[in-house]
């Protein structure tokens, strides 16, 4: 009865998710994730266990539109300025961990193996790139994809994702069947590749932001998810057509919709198709596991998931240490992306029409990636006491609401004198750090600091900023950006945001977000100096207070010259210069 009709769907639908609800529940309680959780539900269900659902292979196409849901949001995160400024671990640390792992797997595989060289070049360079789809939900769910950790991963797997077409062209290129190599030659794909993206930055910005404009006038939030489902699946689609990569089509729509401001209507009314896809693409991965090749040779795809855990591991770790991580930070991002990715299955495909693998070893190395990305969850759990840093080997307490009016987030040197005078005013204060030495160094000194990124929504409602006046970001550097403003507006808009900003700079581009207060965490002090320097010079009090008030004022009006021009480089005329002597 279930084969029939929309019958089948319903069965099919009702099997599928009652045993993801359980695997999922069942293996986050046992703090494995819940990609384990959706990979075991999925074998279990298949063909080659209890047989209750069929055609993986058109559930995992369907689904591997949230791979490109996620590229999509992740987009939405980086705006393009970021995006520039991760160019070099985009396209040196990527570049480098492409090849020196697909180098080192090919060579392991050819060396340990009776396949070709071919073979093995079809088979190492597919294994060199890792699972988008699994590391980035654990990044966004630890709350370190924008930390400087999750940045570097992110690069990498970006690259990775760039890298597809060439590695396509590869594969094609040694391929012994004729029609496999009738496809457009490496350059022509490449030339293709930068038209698509030149034309979805220019769909973005003349067709994508007006349409938002129009549809958030109208204010129908439906229309909102109607129309972020589009932008995704047209951007998708574009590059398909192109022979191109989905996922990076849906990544450069989020990135040219990244400093919109519907960028975080966009995130939330995407997410829940973005989970429930992918879920569905990573039950459909457990249904397509060829139980029968591991039972066959389980000696094999066992060593060769070792050996690919282990030789990523190593290269990856290596590469960070090279970049300047410790090696405690090297060893996490190496275990992290140590596990076969989902674009090996397609690179697998390609193999075998090239007649460069048969299907038996495509299913054995299938399972022998299924078999790494199940490991992932186990590692990082497992390394967890050897990655810690001793300074942090005990578990660090989270924030909590404790009816505090004032939240300081960052307990640096400027962040105490922020925190100390709201003290000294009998103000009840929170205080939020992510840096375990200053923490300890506090509580030396009686003072309570919660561990934690203050840059996180969630973490920021947890310590009670849904009840607090006012909130004090003094996080030294770039860390706060338009977004997290728009965020923490949109979430506590009953607090007052103050702000400790780099540079002029940072409040030219800070100019039109949400906040009460900002201040260059140097130019008090500057100014400081500046006074007793004139007090010392024998000036009075009159004249240096006219200084003051003379710079101040002409500061100010140059700044408000370039917030309006968005431009740090305007009303250069207003600058206060020495006369010539």
């Amino acid at each position: 009865m279930h084969e029939s009709g929309g019958t089948g769907y319903l069965y099919e639908g009702l099997v599928l998710l009652g045993f993801a609800l359980g695997f999922v529940l069942l293996f986050r309680q046992l703090r494995l994730g819940a990609t384990l959780g959706y990979l075991v539900a999925g074998a279990v269900v298949g063909p080659q266990v209890l047989g209750l659902t069929g055609g993986a292979e058109t559930k995992i196409q369907f689904a591997e539109l949230g791979i490109t849901l996620l590229l999509f949001v992740v987009g939405l995160e980086l705006a393009p300025a970021r995006l520039l400024r991760l160019r070099r671990d985009i396209f040196g640390l990527g570049l480098a961990q492409v090849v020196l792992c697909g180098l080192a797997l090919t060579s392991l595989i050819g060396l340990a193996t009776t396949f070709t060289w071919a073979a093995a070049l079809a088979l190492g360079l597919p294994l060199a790139l890792s699972s988008t789809a699994q590391v980035l939900p654990m990044l966004q769910s630890a709350g370190r994809l924008r930390s400087p950790f999750g940045e570097r991963a992110f690069s990498i797997l970006l690259f990775q994702d760039l890298s597809l077409i060439p590695l396509i062209t590869v594969i094609a290129a040694i391929s012994r069947n004729p029609e496999a190599q009738e496809g457009p030659p490496g350059w022509q794909l490449a030339l293709m590749t930068v038209a698509a993206i030149v034309g979805l930055v220019l769909a973005g910005r003349f067709v994508i932001r007006p349409m938002f404009r129009l549809i958030g006038n109208i204010g129908e939030r439906e229309m909102f998810v109607v129309a972020a489902l589009f932008t995704v699946v047209a951007s998708a689609a574009l590059m398909q057509w192109l022979g191109l990569s989905t996922a990076l089509g849906a990544f450069i729509a989020g990135v040219m919709l990244a400093d919109s401001p519907y960028r975080h209507e966009l995130e939330t009314d995407i997410e829940p198709f973005r989970s429930i896809l992918l879920g569905l693409f990573f039950l459909s991965v457990g249904m397509m596991l060829d139980l029968h090749a591991i039972a066959e040779r389980p000696l094999f795809v066992a060593g060769m998931a070792l050996a690919l855990i282990a030789t990523k591991a190593l290269v990856i770790g290596g590469l960070g240490m090279v970049a300047g991580m410790n090696w405690r930070s090297a060893l996490a991002l190496g275990l992290l992306l140590s596990q076969g990715g989902e674009f090996g299955f397609v690179l697998f495909a390609q193999a075998q029409n090239g007649l460069l693998i048969s299907p038996e070893a495509a299913s054995l190395f299938g399972a022998v990636v299924t078999l790494s990305m199940a490991t992932t969850p186990f590692l990082m759990m497992l390394t967890a006491p050897l990655r810690r840093d001793p300074t942090s080997s005990e578990e660090r307490e989270g924030p909590r609401a404790d009816g505090a009016s004032a939240l300081v987030i960052g307990y640096g040197r400027f962040g105490q004198t922020v925190a100390q005078m709201l003290i000294a005013s009998d103000i009840p204060v929170t205080l939020i750090d992510r840096d375990t030495g200053m923490i300890d160094t506090a509580g030396e000194f009686g003072a309570k600091v919660y561990f934690g990124d203050g840059t996180r929504i969630d973490l920021l409602r947890q310590a009670g900023a849904g009840e607090a006046t006012i909130i004090c970001f003094c996080i030294d550097g770039q860390q706060i950006d338009a977004g997290v403003l728009e965020a923490v507006r949109e979430a506590f808009p009953q607090a007052r945001v103050f702000l400790r900003a780099y540079d002029r700079r940072t409040l030219i581009d800070l100019r039109d977000a949400p906040h009460e207060y900002a201040v260059r965490e140097v130019m008090e002090s500057a100014v400081a100096m500046a006074r007793a320097a004139l007090e010392a010079l024998g000036d009075n009090l009159q004249d240096i207070d006219s200084a003051e008030h003379t710079y101040r004022d002409n500061d100010r009006e140059r700044l408000d010259a370039q917030r309006e021009a968005g431009d740090y480089r305007a009303a250069r005329d207003m600058v206060i210069r020495q006369q010539q002597r």
